[in-house]
């Protein structure tokens, strides 16, 4: 083969170990607060 054939390979190979070897990400939880009213005070 080419040098220039082996060289695509061997980068798409380490392209792909690294991508699999990445920590995954850690799934990030939203939880909603429920929307409660100010109190108004009209003692003043």
């Amino acid at each position: 083969m080419s040098k220039s054939i082996l060289a695509v390979l061997a980068l798409g190979l380490i392209t792909v170990v690294g991508a699999c070897s990445q920590k995954a990400p850690d799934d990030v939880v939203f939880v909603e607060q429920p929307i409660v009213a100010e109190p108004v005070l009209t003692k003043y």
